[in-house]
């Protein structure tokens, strides 16, 4: 998938909704206490198509540990913009610095369990960027391709019993890597937005 593709699938489509399974076991909550936050779709742009860049948080933190993750955290009042979160947190995580960041578009918010509002932003960041991660907050940064990220025979979901709720998870299994959670949830919207073009082939 080039750089051009991607644009005319993204730009020629609206954004879908997130799945609605998922998101009812959030009905109850009052919008009005959720946290807003923001993470950062990077695209890089490389000789064998697009990638889409990954963190995978450092085993120390309290909230979700180890898990795979886009760049991103919680909006801090000096932000003035939510998009500026998404940038200021990829430069502190993963040492990319502003002017290598190119914002090309949003996707609605998703509220989460954790009570956050979570705006993801999609941007085009220059491939010649050169990781500095911040060890506390991240272990490791890699990239996925595109032809596979937006592959949905590549996502799976399923659900399972939590007392009396059932919850509904989506999964991608990459190499070592196991992308699940919200960010799943995220990247299942993406490839459903892109469906209208017959999606993304699997690499």
């Amino acid at each position: 998938m080039t750089k051009a593709e991607f644009l005319q699938q993204f730009n020629f489509t609206t954004p879908s909704d997130y799945d609605a399974f998922s998101l009812q076991r959030l009905a109850h909550f009052n919008q009005d206490v959720l946290r807003p936050a923001a993470v950062l779709i990077g695209l890089v742009e490389r000789k064998n198509g697009l990638h889409v860049v990954f963190t995978k948080r450092a085993a120390h933190l309290k909230h979700h540990p180890g898990q795979v993750s886009f760049p991103g955290g919680k909006y801090e009042s000096s932000d003035k913009l939510l998009l500026n979160t998404a940038v200021r947190e990829t430069t502190e995580e993963v040492g990319i610095p502003s002017h290598m960041i190119e914002i090309i578009g949003t996707l609605p918010s998703l509220p989460t369990i954790s009570q956050f509002s979570v705006t993801p932003y999609l941007a085009w960041i220059d491939a010649s960027y050169q990781p500095k991660i911040d060890a506390n907050e991240v272990a490791e940064v890699f990239e996925v391709p595109a032809d596979f990220l937006f592959s949905p025979i590549n996502l799976v979901n399923f659900h399972f019993q939590l007392k009396t709720v059932t919850h509904k998870v989506f999964a991608m299994p990459y190499q070592k890597h196991f992308i699940w959670g919200v960010t799943a949830q995220i990247i299942d919207a993406m490839q459903r937005q892109l469906a209208p073009f017959g999606g993304i082939n699997s690499a």
